[in-house]
């Protein structure tokens, strides 16, 4: 499991003034807190809730049980804290982030602690009792913090426990898959599933009502799939949940997609694109109007390009508006619509609406059918700026599926503007990735035999494994090939001549880096290995 972040240090101004008020009193400073320090044992008396009003934490130095605070003169609070605890805490100081810091450090080991591996509290989340779920049916906040987990009921416990444990592995996704005679639990960790540690099978019943009461969704409903959203909160971070069950033949099996809002503000820089793409896409965003496209099968990280596209953009300027199915993430000062099929709020009648409220910017999710995509040809040639995606396998075959649903080439090479063929493929660990000769490498996958000669100049990497990463990999980056609709490329467009390898010979002659290309750079770099790109690039 990969290491927990360490504390940043404290700006100087604030550490400054930190250590002159213990001066005057006498008292220790602590610059910063050692993982040594943190003694779960001495917080299970103390909430978190009191713990972080008062920015106290109990703490062992030097073998000596401490109160780590960042206002030393509230004497009232200090007794306070030791009469919980039940022993003296010399009081040391310490910068308030320092502390809080810590605060968020120590209660996750101490959740980890009271877990131990969460097998224990398995055990003791009700053993054999046929109204187990009678436990979980209780009404609970929308937003609760996953930290604050000690006086919960014990399946609460256990719920919070395995999604606390799946968000320090920064897992996308939780399955639970009932089989006859056992529960399997899977994390899903940089597009990989991965068996967690399995519940007792009596537990089921237990669990999926938890999670339903949880999503607000109906616990007496069995026999239907169902959706629904939850809030948890992990500290200072808060992540939506969607839920989604389906009945199976052992019983319902749940699948969490947890949606850590961060990750909805990531940088283009930060999504593995070099400098010049980077220089080239952004060029795009800043365009009056037009269409825009994200093309790639499904899972290749379309929608976090669009979110990273749009948070390039002044919204507090321009009207933005989306239609998504789902809504991934909420966006600031941005309207999303979700799609409901079911009232007849689709993509293209959602579209319609979206261009009576004066869009400047508009997001389509998805253009699935010929409708959407005429309707958003349109809006694009209107003045209105339009992103979409497609799945296609690279960014010159978008251009033929639009033809296929009927968009005449003459109104394609007028409101096109580029499109981004991505894939995904996992970064290997900077901590234990080793150099591998090239023919070694090759016996990974069925590469294409041209790359040889190009990867012969080397070095290539290769994944290992240690206590910092999963399997050799951390973390995933995408590759990427940008079509910058100019005039030759227009002009290939317009005549309706064209097939998708033809477009292709254009495009690359016009400027655009094919995949291939991007993958053997980052090849060569050592951010992934050979394994990885054969298997997207094969996709």
């Amino acid at each position: 499991m990969p290491k927990p972040p360490q504390p940043s240090s404290p700006g100087p101004d604030a550490a400054a003034t930190a250590r002159a008020q213990a001066d005057r009193l006498g008292l220790a400073f602590l610059p910063a807190v050692d993982d040594s320090m943190l003694v779960p044992e001495l917080l299970a008396s103390l909430p978190l809730a009191w713990a972080r009003s008062h920015d106290v934490l109990p703490v062992r130095i030097g073998g000596e049980a401490c109160l780590l605070v960042a206002d030393p003169t509230r004497v009232e609070v200090h007794q306070q804290a030791s009469q919980v605890i039940g022993c003296p805490l010399r009081c040391v100081v310490a910068n308030e982030e320092v502390v809080r810091g810590a605060i968020a450090r120590a209660y996750a080991a101490h959740t980890e602690a009271d877990a131990g591996g969460y097998i224990r509290a398995l055990d003791a989340a009700g053993g054999d009792s046929p109204d187990a779920a009678a436990t979980v049916t209780d009404a609970v906040p929308r937003t609760g913090d996953l930290l604050e987990a000690a006086g919960a009921a014990p399946v609460t416990r256990l719920v919070n426990l395995i999604l606390l444990e799946a968000v320090k592995q920064n897992a996308s996704d939780i399955h639970f898959e009932p089989f006859e005679s056992r529960l399997a639990v899977r994390y899903r960790i940089d597009g990989v599933l991965y068996n967690r540690a399995e519940p007792p099978k009596h537990l089921e019943a237990a669990l999926v009502s938890r999670l339903k009461v949880m999503a607000r969704m109906d616990i007496a409903e069995r026999r239907l799939p169902q959706d629904g959203m939850a809030q948890v909160r992990v500290g200072d971070r808060l992540l939506d949940i969607r839920v989604s069950t389906v009945p199976v033949a052992d019983g319902e099996r749940v699948v969490l997609r947890l949606l850590n809002r961060e990750d909805a503000c990531l940088p283009l820089e930060s999504l593995g694109m070099d400098a010049a793409e980077t220089g080239r896409f952004q060029r795009l965003l800043r365009l009056p109007n037009g269409m825009i496209i994200v093309s790639g099968p499904t899972g290749s990280g379309k929608t976090t390009t669009l979110y990273a596209a749009l948070n390039g953009i002044d919204a507090t300027r321009r009207n933005v508006m989306t239609i998504e199915d789902p809504i991934e993430y909420r966006l600031d000062n941005i309207g999303q619509i979700q799609v409901k099929p079911k009232i007849g709020l689709t993509f293209a009648s959602g579209l319609r609406h979206i261009l009576r409220q004066d869009p400047d910017v508009i997001l389509v999710g998805e253009t699935r059918d010929a409708e959407t995509a005429g309707i958003a040809v349109r809006a694009s040639l209107t003045g209105h700026l339009v992103f979409t995606t497609l799945h296609t396998n690279d960014a010159p075959a978008a251009v033929m599926r639009l033809a296929d649903m009927g968009i005449e080439p003459y109104l394609l090479a007028s409101c096109l503007r580029g499109v981004l063929g991505q894939r995904l493929v996992r970064t290997l660990c900077p901590h234990c990735r080793r150099k591998v000769d090239v023919a070694r490498a090759v016996q990974f996958g069925d590469a294409d035999p041209a790359w040889r000669a190009r990867l012969a100049d080397g070095p290539l990497w290769e994944a290992v494994g240690c206590e910092s990463c999963l399997e050799g990999y951390s973390g995933r980056k995408g590759l990427f090939e940008l079509m910058v609709c100019d005039e030759t490329v227009r002009a290939a467009i317009r005549s309706g001549r064209l097939d998708a390898a033809e477009l292709r010979r254009t495009a690359v002659a016009a400027g655009m880096r094919p995949l291939v290309d991007d993958a053997l750079a980052k090849l060569r770099s050592g951010l992934t290995d050979l394994r990885e790109v054969v298997g997207a690039l094969a996709a």
